[in-house]
């Protein structure tokens, strides 16, 4: 057995890797070489079998180190494995050795051996948005390997890998915007018109002060409005200048998200700033873009791309249309990209540049203090004109100008501090300060209940709140589920695991195949089998996984051999999500998961453990609507589990057009299973629902959950109480406007509805009649 290997850091040189056995051969990988190259010499692996290549290029550059390695480097790593595999067949060892081989040098960074990509950032910057440069290229697979990654690993993450990644492609970080001087928040804490007014009353008054009084004591007077504007600006500039802070803070804190990538072969959540190029990330709904790149995989993936093209339609993302752009978002399906741009070098960093910073906007309570201070600085400004302009007439009346003295002058004057007086009385310069000191002190309170506050507007709109609408999934719950109860094949158990001598072995796969192949979620199985599996995916995923490995399910193992077909995503309108797949003999199956409730209507038999299958008759239905309804008044999610063997003739059938119109077909399924995911209440809710509704502020929960579940889980948070009710969106949306508003005061629970933008729907139980029927009700609830 032999193993060429050449590396590719030179332009023109490829990879190739031969494994032969005996008489059989097998190709590792090939590509061809160019016809210049020349052998230049051969060193062999003593004890291993292995021999390595060295070949000189046309340019007459030597290129040695086998997939970035020295020949002692590859004898260290397959010496210990070869007398495992020498025995196994052509096909095993080729393939246990390529995972070997590619494992410990495809991406691995040696100490003294430095790591070259095949591609630059400006040859990236060149593929962008053109299919037919990237065709040219050779495709997102060539590109991959010039940045030396494979689907299945990724990034092997190692510190000297992420540093010379980060160095070749750059940070997935943008430059922080230059920060506000303290000097910058004074001069705008002086645009107040309220302060400029005063100012000018303190010129004046000084002037006038030390001209016609005492100068000893004639300054008083506009010393001290002085030192009241000299007071505001500086609580205004201090107060602005620690929120901005705070606020940056803030800004840090909600930027800390982490996104799932595979990194070494294994699935594991990286922080966004931590993200190179030649990443794997997968994507499901919901996520938004990290960097530029390009789809490896994908199933039904909707991208929304208005925010950097402007074009309001959802944009397909298939083998066609590659092209994946940071900062966008999924809206439906999931899929995989390779990250071939991050920070600056990203479309997104591009746009993020050009922002300028954001402007701290008035709140509505001072726009409206600020209005009063200026009419009021206006009104008093008018009478004191008014004042100085009637003493000036009745002094001009009453006087000689003939005999115009230094004392009439001095008289003037004073008619012009007594209106100056007038203005400063009139003019509030209290208000700025009582209401910058008010924001300030309310910000600092919120921030020792750790309630971080973006705009302080929001802290005066809370002030006025009626009713308070709540998502129950992570926020009056915990959004940490497990799996308590399940009904598997006709039985319903709490036990973990199959009887041998109940359960099939057939039965136990097809149960496998339905948790393990229609998911979004992934498991890792660690090579330390007293380690824990580690499990990824969204909660009801990680419930749903972790219950099947503790089954038995080996992830791995039931994917080996299997083809999907087509997959339907799950969504909010029918609450299940499915898979096609061809199994190991060709034959195609369809698998289903979905609410409990749902599901069942579209199950005709249910499979018993011996692998027989029994019509639903209508006594069992009613059995297992029992099971759903005891499942759901003890606060549990309810799943079902369903499947089908489905025709060629059916899946030919299934074209893009009729997969988006119709879907996957959804009747004659076999009921495998339901199960009961608990996700426990989030401790402090209930005392938190009974402070809002003793403070007279109603409490809603808005869910998705089947009413029984909402229920339970919404009276042991204290939302649900004696004379209350729960409503489904689809009944809500058929009502007239004036059933909604009789019925909005008591509704305690919403169920499967949406809000939608520009709806508004009145719930104060102060609210007239009259004034309602003047408000837009919603009639697009879901």
């Amino acid at each position: 057995m032999f193993v060429e290997h050449e590396n590719p850091d030179g332009p023109q040189v490829s990879q190739i890797a031969l494994v032969r056995q005996g008489s059989q051969t097998a190709t590792l990988q090939q590509v061809p070489l160019d016809p210049q190259s020349t052998l230049a010499r051969q060193e062999s692996v003593k004890g291993t079998g292995i021999s390595t290549t060295l070949y000189r290029t046309s340019s007459g550059k030597n290129v040695a180190r086998p997939f970035g390695g020295s020949p002692s480097m590859l004898k260290r790593t397959t010496s210990a494995k070869l007398p495992a595999i020498t025995q196994e067949p052509p096909s095993t060892l080729v393939r246990n050795l390529s995972r070997t081989l590619s494992r410990s040098f495809s991406n691995k960074v040696h100490p003294g051996v430095p790591l070259k990509f095949g591609i630059t950032q400006e040859e990236i910057k060149k593929l962008e948005g053109s299919f037919e440069e990237l065709k040219k290229r050779g495709g997102v697979r060539v590109v991959m390997h010039a940045l030396r990654i494979t689907a299945d690993r990724g990034v092997e993450g190692e510190p000297e890998e992420i540093k010379k990644r980060t160095e070749s492609f750059g940070s997935n970080t943008y430059p922080e915007k230059k920060r506000k001087r303290f000097w910058q928040y004074v001069w705008e804490a002086l645009q107040d018109e309220t302060l400029l007014i005063l100012i000018a009353c303190a010129i004046v008054s000084l002037v006038v002060g030390l001209t016609t009084e005492d100068p000893k004591s004639g300054w008083y007077d506009g010393a001290g409005i002085a030192f009241a504007v000299i007071c505001v600006v500086l609580v205004a500039s201090i107060s602005d200048w620690r929120q901005s802070l705070q606020f940056l803070e803030l800004t840090a804190e909600k930027r800390k998200i982490y996104i799932n990538c595979t990194r070494g072969g294994r699935r594991c959540k990286v922080l966004i700033f931590d993200l190179v190029v030649g990443d794997i990330v997968h994507l499901n709904v919901g996520d938004q873009i990290p960097g530029d790149g390009l789809l490896v995989e994908g199933q039904s993936l909707v991208i929304d791309e208005s925010s950097m093209t402007g074009e309001s339609d959802p944009m397909s993302k298939d083998d066609d249309h590659p092209f994946m752009l940071s900062g966008c978002k999924v809206l439906d399906g999931f899929g995989t990209m390779v990250v071939t741009a991050v920070g600056m070098n990203t479309e997104w960093g591009k746009v993020m540049a050009t922002l300028s910073e954001d402007t701290d906007e008035s709140t509505p309570l001072q726009e409206r203090l600020d209005s009063l201070a200026t009419t009021i600085g206006k009104i008093g400004l008018s009478i004191a004109v008014i004042v100085f302009v009637v003493l000036l007439i009745r002094f001009l009346a009453t006087t000689d100008l003939k005999h115009f003295t230094g004392e009439d002058g001095r008289k003037i004057v004073d008619f012009f501090a007594i209106a100056v007086t007038i203005v400063v009385v009139a003019v509030p310069e209290g208000l700025p300060l009582a209401v910058t000191l008010t924001l300030a002190y309310s910000m600092s309170k919120m921030m020792d209940d750790r309630a971080l506050v973006r705009h302080l507007q929001a802290c005066e709109t809370m002030g006025s709140a009626t009713a308070i609408c709540s998502d129950k999934t992570g926020t009056l719950t915990m959004n940490q589920m497990t799996v308590v109860n399940n009904w598997i094949c006709g039985k319903l158990r709490k036990t973990i695991g199959f009887d041998e001598d109940v359960f099939t072995e057939g039965v136990v796969e097809i149960i496998f195949q339905s948790i393990c192949l229609n998911t979004n979620g992934n498991v890792h199985f660690p090579t330390d089998e007293t380690l824990p599996a580690e499990v990824s995916g969204t909660p009801t995923e990680i419930a749903v996984l972790t219950w099947g490995v503790k089954l038995g399910a080996r992830f791995e193992e039931v994917k080996k051999d299997i083809k999907t077909v087509a997959v339907e995503t799950f969504n909010s309108t029918k609450k299940r999500m499915g898979i096609i797949f061809r199994t190991k003999d060709g034959k195609p199956w369809l698998h289903w998961k979905g609410a409990a409730e749902i599901m069942l209507e579209h199950c005709t038999g249910y499979m018993q453990a011996d692998g027989s299958v029994e019509p639903i008759t209508e006594q069992r239905m009613e059995e297992l609507q029992l099971i759903i309804s005891a499942f759901a008044n003890a606060a549990l999610r309810t799943l079902c589990f369903a499947f089908r063997e489905i025709t060629e003739a059916e899946v030919e059938s299934l074209t893009p057009e009729k997969l988006k119109a119709e879907g996957f077909p959804e009747s004659n399924l076999t009921c495998l299973a339901i199960i009961g995911i608990k996700d426990p209440c989030r401790p402090g809710v209930p005392e938190a629902v009974a402070k809002c509704q003793s403070a007279g502020i109603i409490v809603r929960m808005v869910t998705g959950d089947n009413i029984q579940t909402a229920v339970a889980i919404a009276t042991e948070c204290g939302i649900y109480q004696e004379g209350g009710t729960a409503i489904e969106g689809k009944d809500f949306r058929v009502m007239t406007p004036e059933e909604q508003y009789e019925v909005l005061p008591n509704v305690q629970i919403y169920l499967w509805c949406t809000i939608c933008v520009h709806t508004v729907v009145p719930i104060s139980n102060t609210c007239t009649r009259k004034a309602c029927k003047t408000q837009e009700y919603s009639h697009k609830c879901s």
